[in-house]
């Protein structure tokens, strides 16, 4: 696998020289999951900032109860790693399970600081992935104030339809902070109207 990808990744919204990201993926090393491997497991340290190729993830947290709660979602083409964990090197609360097999690439935290120290592009680019994943937090966040649960659903088939292939329905529940059985009254309403 080539890492033609990882580099279009790193092109979006920046007019850099394609030699320097060449030799900022150069960095990276490729990695491929199974099919309910863990990319991270909770209490561990996040140590890998990992590019996903090809295949599906999801976040997840364990309620009081010991529900598993989805929080996220990752799709071909998203940076996968928590956060909190990776920057603070503190134990993560969230797992990552592979839900289809997977193919990327990824940097160690030291291997990435090393890189924001000594390519401002890089740190450059590393600031607007922190601000678009704030942004897209904070988006979610308030939808689950403002918003019906239909209007997450609708907005959930609208901005990520292929998670629908490829994630369990009670994961899709949790995520929209529904019940299974709720879920599937709306899907069937929704179905009936259109």
């Amino acid at each position: 696998m080539t890492k033609g990808r990882l580099i279009d990744f790193f092109n979006q919204g920046y007019s850099v020289s394609p030699v320097i990201y060449q030799q900022i993926a150069e960095h990276f090393t490729y990695k491929k999951l199974a099919k309910g491997e863990f990319q991270l497991l909770a209490e561990k340290v996040c140590n890998e900032y990992f590019f996903l190729e090809k295949g599906y993830m999801r976040a997840f947290v364990r309620d009081t109860e010991s529900n598993e709660v989805t929080t996220n979602f990752y799709t071909p083409g998203q940076m996968v790693f928590e956060v909190s964990s990776f920057f603070k090197r503190g134990k993560s609360k969230e797992n990552i399970h592979v839900l289809s097999e997977c193919e990327g690439w990824f940097i160690t935290f030291s291997q990435l600081n090393e890189l924001f120290h000594t390519i401002p592009e890089f740190r450059d680019f590393g600031r607007s992935i922190l601000v678009q994943g704030f942004s897209e937090l904070k988006s979610r966040m308030l939808s689950m104030i403002t918003e019906t649960a239909e209007q997450r659903y609708i907005e959930l088939l609208k901005s990520n339809p292929v998670i629908f292939q490829h994630a369990p329905l009670k994961n899709i529940a949790s995520f929209l902070g529904i019940t299974d059985t709720s879920l599937s009254r709306i899907r069937k309403d929704f179905a009936k109207r259109r």
